[in-house]
C-alpha cells in the first residue's frame, strides 16, 4: 500500500490525555511489525513541537527562513516543515507524505473520519467519545465499557491486531 491516502490502511488511536494512547499505539505497532507488515505512524500534538534544538546546525537553516530542511544521518532523516503560518496539514495531507506501508497507526486526530480505536480508562475524567463518534469500531477499557462492539483490554495488543486485520479483509 501507500501513495495516495485513500490506499492506506489506517487505524486510530484517539482518546483523552494520559488515558493510554500512546502506550497502545506502541504496543498494536510492535505486534503488527512482529507479524511482518511494514508499519509507519503519524502522532498528533496538540503543543509546539520541535524535534530541532537552537544552536544545531539545522536549526540555523530553519532560523534563517528554510521552509523545509532534511537532517539526514547513517540511520535515520527527519524531514522538518516549517508552516510559517500555514495552515496546520489534514491527515489526509500527512497520510500522503509517507512512505509505502501496510498500515499507519495514528495517534490522535480523534476528529477526523477514519477507522478508530478509543482507549478509555476507569481514571479517565472525561466522557468516552464512542457515543459521538461512529468512526470508532472498538474501545480498549479497564472496566466493562458499554460499546456495541468489541472491547479490548490494554494489553491485548494481538487481538486488537486480529481484529484490524480481519476487519480490513471484510
Amino acid at each position: 500500500m501507500g501513495g495516495a491516502a485513500s490506499e492506506v490502511n489506517v487505524i486510530g488511536i484517539v482518546g483523552w490525555k494520559n488515558c493510554g494512547k500512546t502506550t497502545l499505539a506502541s504496543a498494536l505497532i510492535r505486534e503488527l511489525s512482529g507479524r511482518g507488515l511494514m508499519v509507519n505512524s503519524i502522532k498528533h500534538a496538540h503543543h509546539g513541537v520541535d524535534i530541532d534544538q537552537p544552536g544545531t546546525d539545522s536549526y540555523k537553516h530553519r532560523d534563517a527562513g528554510a521552509r523545509e530542511v532534511i537532517l539526514a544521518g547513517g540511520q535515520r532523516f527527519a524531514i522538518m516543515r516549517e508552516l510559517r503560518g500555514a495552515e496546520e496539514p489534514t491527515l489526509d495531507e500527512l497520510l500522503g507524505r509517507l512512505a509505502p506501508c501496510d498500515w499507519v497507526v495514528v495517534e490522535g486526530f480523534k476528529t477526523h473520519a477514519h477507522p478508530k480505536i478509543e482507549v478509555h480508562r476507569r481514571e479517565c475524567t472525561n466522557k468516552p467519545l464512542y457515543p459521538e463518534d461512529a468512526n470508532i469500531i472498538a474501545v480498549v477499557a479497564d472496566y466493562a465499557a458499554d460499546f456495541p462492539g468489541p472491547v479490548f483490554t490494554q494489553n491485548d495488543a494481538a487481538g486488537i491486531a486480529d481484529f484490524i486485520l480481519n476487519r480490513d479483509k471484510r
